[in-house]
C-alpha cells in the first residue's frame, strides 16, 4: 500500500479533536483506496481467503460503510433509498462491471459525500439513523477509524501476497 507522509501525526497533534479525527479518517480512506493502485483487474478480484474478501471487494465494502455511517446514520434514509446492500456481507460481492476505476470512483465520491454530510455537525451532535439508535458523531468517527484500520490491515496482507507471487 502507498506509504503515508512521515510527518502526518505531527501535522495534527495540536489541532482540535475534530481536525484530528478527520485527518486520521482521510489517512485510512486514502490507504484503503490506494491498495488497488498498480494492480491488474485479475489481481484486484483474486480471492486469497475462503471468504468473499478481495482487494476490490474491500474497497467496495468501504464505500458501503461510508454510506451506512455518513448517509444512513446522518440522513435517516434507508439502505434501499441509498442504493446499498442490506447487509455488510453483501457489500463485498463483486458485479461483472466492477473495475478498479469504477470502485475507486465510487469510494472517492462516497468519501466526499461523507465529508459534506458531517461538515455542519459537531462531535457531540447526535445522529439518529443508525440501527443501534442515536449516536454522537464522535462515536461514529471512532467506529469508522476502527473499521478502516482493520480493513487497511486486511488489504496490506492481501496486497503483499499478490505482489510477492
Amino acid at each position: 500500500m502507498p506509504s503515508l507522509p512521515a510527518t502526518f501525526a505531527e501535522d495534527v497533534i495540536n489541532q482540535p479533536a475534530r481536525a484530528q479525527f478527520e485527518a486520521f479518517l482521510d489517512e485510512h480512506r486514502g490507504a484503503l483506496h490506494g491498495c488497488l493502485d498498480g494492480l491488474t483487474q485479475e489481481q484486484a478480484r483474486r480471492r486469497l481467503v475462503p471468504s468473499q474478501t478481495t482487494l476490490l471487494g474491500l474497497v467496495k465494502h468501504a464505500t458501503f460503510v461510508e454510506k451506512v455511517w455518513f448517509d444512513e446514520a446522518v440522513t435517516c434514509r434507508s439502505r434501499a433509498e441509498i442504493g446499498i446492500p442490506a447487509t455488510p456481507d453483501e457489500s463485498f460481492i463483486l458485479d461483472d462491471d466492477d473495475t478498479i476505476a469504477t470502485v475507486q470512483r465510487a469510494h472517492r465520491e462516497a468519501c466526499q459525500e461523507s465529508r459534506r454530510a458531517t461538515s455542519s455537525l459537531g462531535l457531540d451532535d447526535v445522529v439518529h439513523g443508525n440501527r443501534r439508535g442515536p449516536l454522537p458523531l464522535r462515536w461514529v468517527y471512532l467506529h469508522m477509524l476502527r473499521e478502516l484500520a482493520q480493513h487497511c490491515g486486511h488489504a496490506d496482507i492481501l496486497r503483499e501476497q499478490l505482489i510477492n507471487e
